[in-house]
């Protein structure tokens, strides 16, 4: 009994968090709630465990909550950043990992806020880590994330061709992301895409 009242406590606590994201961040409205299911699809099909599943439940829902400290004018801006406006735009992991570092409850799930914009060659931000130095789940959540940025429409552009998605995934594995983990998500979205459109017609 008293395990089930933690749990409910912290799902209690996740949703407010959550909510207060959405009202304030409408550039990123639905985007956490798909790339979580994107990110548990590809957990399931690497056999990952209950506990990894979850992490990448909820490290999905809040891999961008630091972008609630980013300027609109950034966030929503029609149009190519400027290197100035990229430089604090790449700061939201950092902003994400302190915003959440002060409650345990999120202890799990801050390598993937930090880490999921990290790329195999090095250089991703913010940390310029290599390979074996990012986390699997960070790695998961990257690719979900890039799925769903070039398969949503944005102010600036239509949502992008599904072949020609999979293609910009299959020409970055290796470098931006994990092969292994880039299998497994064109494996799902080549036999199992009703997943896929699930998520993307929930939210």
């Amino acid at each position: 009994m008293i395990s089930k009242n933690i749990n409910q406590t912290k799902l209690n606590n996740y949703k407010v968090i959550i909510d207060a994201l959405k009202a304030t961040d409408v550039y990123t409205k639905g985007h956490s709630d798909r790339v979580s299911g994107y990110s548990v699809l590809i957990g399931k099909k690497l056999g990952l465990s209950k506990l990894d599943l979850e992490n990448l439940r909820v490290g999905g829902l809040f891999h961008d909550i630091g972008k609630s400290q980013i300027s609109d004018s950034i966030l929503l801006k029609n149009g190519k950043l400027t290197t100035e406006e990229y430089s604090e735009m790449k700061k939201h992991p950092i902003i994400g990992k302190d915003i959440l570092s002060n409650a345990e409850l999120f202890e799990d799930i801050l390598p993937i806020v930090m880490y999921h914009h990290e790329r195999l060659d090095g250089t991703g931000y913010p940390y310029g880590l290599t390979d074996n130095q990012i986390p699997l789940l960070a790695k998961i959540v990257s690719v979900a994330d890039a799925f769903d940025a070039m398969t949503s429409r944005r102010s600036y552009r239509d949502e992008l061709d599904l072949g020609y998605v999979k293609n910009e995934l299959i020409l970055n594995s290796g470098t931006q992301f994990d092969p292994i983990v880039t299998k497994a998500f064109l494996d799902i979205l080549e036999n199992n895409y009703e997943k896929i459109e699930k998520i993307k017609s929930s939210y």
